[in-house]
Formats: structure tokens, C-alpha cells, sequence
């Protein structure tokens, strides 16, 4: 890489999907991955879980500190979260009213559950 190139767009540049905003409606590691690189790229990433929390919170891995596992832990860094019960109108409502500020909603449950 020429280092004019990497000097120019500095350490300091802004990343780029830093106008983007993503619903992330997913759990355990596909879904939760993809949702980590847009963060890590810059966008604003609202994972929602259910009430329960993310089934990944349980499972992958050991646990550092606290409940969550240490793959929970990573595969949403960088993400802000809310709890909503889809299943209820308040909560369905709640989440339309953030789906019409998203640019992308990324979901990973199985055809029509969502």
C-alpha cells in the first residue's frame, strides 16, 4: 500500500458506514456477525433481543465476567441494545417506530417467524 494513500485518509477519517443505521434482529453467530463488521465499519447497530436475551448470552464459550458468554461479548461489540417482546403489540409497535429511522433491518430466524 503506497503510505501517501494511507496518510491521506489518516487514522483520524471517519469510517464509513458512519450515516448508516442498522436493526439487528438476530442471535447466536451468523446473523450477530454480520451486524459486529457493519459496527466495526461504522454504523450505528441496535441489536433487539427478546425478553429472554440472545440464546449466544448462554452459550459460546466461557463467561470472563457477569452472564454473557465471551463470544456474546465480541459478536456484538461496538452495538447498542434493546429488549422487546415482538410477540406483544407494545412491542411490536416499539419496533416499527425504530425500523422507519433503520437503513438496513438484518434478520436470521427462520422463514416467517419474524
Amino acid at each position: 500500500m503506497d503510505d501517501s494513500a494511507e496518510t491521506e485518509r489518516g487514522a483520524d477519517a471517519p469510517l464509513p458506514l458512519k450515516a448508516m443505521r442498522v436493526l439487528d434482529v438476530c442471535q447466536v453467530m451468523a446473523g450477530p456477525f454480520c451486524c459486529m463488521l457493519l459496527a466495526d465499519l461504522g454504523a450505528d447497530v441496535i441489536k433487539v433481543e427478546p425478553p429472554e436475551g440472545d440464546q449466544a448470552r448462554r452459550a459460546m464459550g466461557f463467561k470472563l465476567k457477569g452472564d454473557d458468554s465471551l463470544g456474546f461479548l465480541n459478536m456484538n461489540r461496538n452495538k447498542r441494545s434493546v429488549t422487546l417482546d415482538l410477540k406483544s403489540e407494545a412491542g411490536r409497535k416499539t419496533f416499527l417506530r425504530l425500523a422507519e429511522t433503520a437503513d438496513v433491518i438484518v434478520e436470521n430466524y427462520r422463514p416467517g417467524a419474524m
